[in-house]
């Protein structure tokens, strides 16, 4: 398999401001599809890049999955150490708008597995600077 070209932080500020009205305020229309899955695929790949590895798959569907984070490297099936949640939750918690344990206690996010907390990679980018 090879290696995926680096996020550029450029990119994935860019990316994040192009939603971070509706990531603001949920009443906001919620961005395209096109803007929404950018934000979520470049924020994801950035993560698997701060924590490298194969342990750990995080899902935020429909959108992409990645596996990060070192550890026992899993090959087939469901693996032992999942992270799911929606665009909007991963986005919250990619920009520090929104905790991990805010997500969990809220069920906007499951996490299943002893590897399963990311938490200490998060936030990936901030929304708040200008381009």
């Amino acid at each position: 398999m090879s290696k995926r070209r680096a996020v550029d932080p450029r990119e994935l500020r860019a990316a994040v401001i192009a939603v971070r009205a509706w990531l603001a305020d949920e009443e906001e229309p919620k961005p395209p599809r096109t803007d929404l899955a950018a934000a979520v695929r470049l924020s994801l790949r950035t993560l698997e890049q701060v924590a490298p590895g194969r342990s750990v798959e995080v899902r935020v569907p429909p959108f992409a999955a990645v596996q990060c984070v070192e550890g026992p490297q899993h090959t087939r099936g469901t693996p032992p150490n999942v992270v799911e949640t929606d665009a909007r939750t991963w986005l919250l918690l990619a920009t520090g708008r929104l905790t991990w344990a805010q997500a969990l206690d809220s069920g906007r996010l499951t996490a299943s597995g002893s590897r399963a907390d990311v938490s200490q990679w998060l936030p990936l980018v901030s929304a708040d600077q200008g381009p």
